[in-house]
């Protein structure tokens, strides 16, 4: 049996998205899709409810009013923000699971991060960047909830300056980036998320390399250890982005995400 298939399938908790997620994706696939449709699922979980208003009335999205009904946030957000988070917060636990909340953190940097850079540079839709985004690394769940121990000398090694990929596959024979094709076939997701998935790494090898190149360059820009050396200049330079001002852009889009972070944690 091929190794990754082999573990996406030891990993039994992960074989199904949540129901929330494909219950919020579904709906988004109908033509006639409403917004009072997205609102029962939202209302059917108290939880979200309550994250939803924190984030409506939070400094992230900056409406001048406090809104206290979550018909009102669902409606100033729109429903494919509302999808988005939805997404977010049902994964939460999921990705927590299989890092330590960091993976979950991370995936929401890079969220955050694609979102305001899609807005700054109209380069792709910012609904669909902010997703692009947050499903990126999603393969590492299979990798650290199959071998926790064995995940841990990946993270130690890449620690010390290793390439992720090299030893994910020194250690499991597989990496995130192969794993998490297998789960975007498996969860049906959209092209664009699977493209994303598949070649964040490695943009020029996909048949849309624009928002693998966006997602790609917010990954390296969200590191702790971030080297400014590896971003991709020629690519910066197609946003209308000065290189100079890399540092200034990475303190925006960390700031955006923390509290982003903040209010669905």
């Amino acid at each position: 049996m091929d190794k990754t298939i082999e573990l996406v399938n030891s990993v039994k908790d992960i074989q199904a998205m949540p129901s929330v997620i494909v219950k919020a994706l579904n709906v988004m696939k109908k033509p006639t899709a409403s917004m009072k449709e997205i609102g029962d699922i939202v209302m059917f979980d108290q939880s979200l409810t309550i994250k939803l208003l924190a984030l409506v009335n939070s400094a992230y999205y900056g409406f001048s009013q406090q809104i206290s009904s979550i018909n009102i946030a669902l409606s100033l957000l729109g429903m494919v923000k509302v999808k988005n988070i939805i997404v977010a917060v049902a994964m939460k636990p999921m990705m927590s699971n299989a890092g330590d909340k960091e993976l979950w953190k991370h995936s929401m940097r890079v969220a955050a991060g694609c979102e305001y850079l899609a807005n700054l540079t109209k380069i792709m839709d910012s609904d669909e960047a902010f997703i692009s985004g947050f499903v990126h690394d999603v393969g590492k769940m299979v990798l650290h909830m199959s071998n926790e121990k064995m995940y841990g000398k990946v993270l130690s090694a890449v620690a010390d300056g290793a390439d992720i990929l090299d030893a994910e596959r020194k250690y499991f024979d597989s990496d995130h980036v192969k794993a998490g094709s297998l789960l975007a076939k498996r969860w049906q997701l959209p092209i664009l998320l699977a493209n994303i998935i598949s070649y964040h790494h490695n943009p020029s090898l996909s048949s849309i390399p624009v928002p693998c190149n966006l997602v790609c360059l917010i990954d390296k820009l969200v590191q702790e250890n971030f080297n400014p050396n590896g971003l991709d200049k020629d690519f910066i330079k197609t946003l209308g982005i000065d290189f100079a001002d890399i540092e200034d852009l990475r303190n925006v889009i960390m700031q955006k995400a923390e509290v982003l972070i903040a209010e669905l944690s």
